[in-house]
């Protein structure tokens, strides 16, 4: 898929980008490159390769899901200055 110059002057004026003659033609270059090496790469045949989800065959350290803290809910809630049900009462900041 080519770019027009039309279609980036187009794409620059509906993001609101001021972009003169000589700015266009650099970007619709670039793009164009880009868009070339993205039919490069979908033209690669890629059966038979199973996905990985790391570029580097690594292995994430697990841990015990356990509770390590203890519940300080009242410690910090004894410091707030409104307090509701266990809730923080704010301040209304919008009407």
């Amino acid at each position: 898929m080519a770019l027009t110059l039309e279609d980036v002057k187009r794409v620059a004026d509906l993001a609101r980008i001021a972009i003169d003659e000589a700015e266009a033609r650099a970007v619709l270059s670039q793009l164009n490159d880009v868009f070339k090496l993205i039919a490069e790469m979908q033209a690669v045949d890629t059966r038979g390769v199973a996905p990985m989800s790391h570029a580097l065959d690594v292995v994430q350290r697990l841990r015990e899901d356990a509770v390590t803290e203890s519940d300080r809910h009242a410690l910090f809630q004894s410091v707030a200055p409104q307090v509701e049900s266990g809730l923080y009462l704010v301040p209304k900041v919008i009407e």
